[in-house]
């Protein structure tokens, strides 16, 4: 899971409950801050509270909180709590994507929620190297880098949301 700013965690609260997958790292350049910008500024904190079950959950926070740290904690309370082994600490950290992708050899797929001009690379080396690939929208900052995508997408065989836009 790479991005986890605002968006990146609203989005990971809405996925860390699907069965068919298991969020195994966390990745953001951020390691944690408590100034971000978004709606409101109980959203995040207390959608990541309904998912843990845990009404108290972020109270130590003046502000909206995000960064590696947050969604490492998310993850590894979320897993002890539903898998019922706690404390789970499967879930790793890292401040930049290419040291992710390097260290962690048994992921599928990578789901990317920086801001939109990382998306295109971050796609690339991802499918590179084996995994399939969802982003946040949109898929390139540049037509260029779209067509690289795309590129990449069908001579690797990995799967994006793209290659489904593009037939």
């Amino acid at each position: 899971y790479i991005g986890c700013g605002t968006q990146g965690l609203r989005e990971m609260v809405s996925l860390i409950d699907n069965p068919e997958l298991q969020i195994v790292a966390v990745c953001d350049p951020n390691k944690f801050s408590t100034n971000y910008v978004d709606w409101s500024l109980n959203g995040i904190r207390n959608s990541i509270r309904r998912s843990l079950g845990d009404n108290s959950w972020g109270e130590k926070f003046d502000g909206i909180p995000g960064g590696r740290d947050i969604g490492q904690e998310f993850v590894q309370k979320y897993y002890s709590k539903s898998k019922e082994t706690s404390p789970y600490e499967g879930c790793s950290s890292y401040n930049d994507f290419r040291e992710l992708l390097d260290k962690e050899k048994d992921i599928d797929a990578i789901k990317i929620m920086t801001p939109d001009h990382l998306h295109a690379i971050i796609a690339i080396e991802s499918m590179k190297r084996g995994m399939h690939v969802v982003t946040h929208k949109p898929i390139a900052n540049r037509i260029y880098e779209w067509k690289k995508v795309f590129e990449v997408t069908k001579s690797t065989g990995m799967s994006s949301h793209l290659l489904a836009w593009s037939i």
